[in-house]
């Protein structure tokens, strides 16, 4: 795994081999980063990553300056990885939290300004997830929500859709959560 850009950035970390994530690609997290950074200001965002993995996306929001991040994984292998890495960079502004990331969106209190979700495209609630999020209090009025998927997915006719990206497989629909008296059409 490489941190690309940022205070982190070139930073390599071996993750384990039974790690049952999918990474990100570098090349779609490259580029997937160049389209967020030209939407939002990282630096000093609040930033949730959904099914975080290996944790790239987090420590790449965390090298890029974002005021915290706080990672939502459940498996073990990637959490003590993801512990690892935050160790190794003193990353002390992430939070990681260990849990199903249903239970997180619809438990927690706090809005993000960035939501970013990697599920696992076979995921049985796959569906769920963006109007899950969209309709949930971890994100407010102008965050901006990022989902990865596969290119048979189409998350278009939800409210904020305003984009999606397609890096060879790997598929993201973006959304700016729109305000709850805004208008539609």
């Amino acid at each position: 795994m490489r941190i690309i850009r940022g205070k982190y950035g070139r930073r390599r970390f071996e993750p384990p081999k039974n790690i049952t994530a999918r990474p990100t690609t570098d090349f779609a997290r490259e580029n997937i980063f160049n389209v967020i950074e030209n939407i939002v200001d990282i630096e000093g965002a609040d930033v949730a990553d959904l099914f975080a993995g290996t944790g790239a996306v987090a420590f790449e929001f965390l090298s890029r300056e974002a005021r915290e991040v706080t990672a939502v994984e459940m498996a073990p292998v990637q959490l003590g990885f993801i512990r690892k890495v935050k160790e190794q960079l003193g990353a002390d502004n992430m939070r990681i939290v260990r849990g199903d990331v249903f239970k997180f969106i619809t438990g927690t209190r706090k809005a993000y300004d960035i939501v970013f979700a990697d599920p696992p495209y076979d995921h049985p609630r796959f569906e769920e997830i963006p109007a899950m999020v969209i309709n949930s209090e971890i994100v407010r009025p102008g965050s901006l929500f990022i989902i990865e998927h596969s290119g048979n997915r189409d998350f278009s006719a939800l409210p904020g859709f305003f984009e999606r990206r397609e890096y060879g497989s790997v598929n993201f629909s973006l959304f700016r959560i729109p305000s709850p008296d805004s208008d539609t059409d």
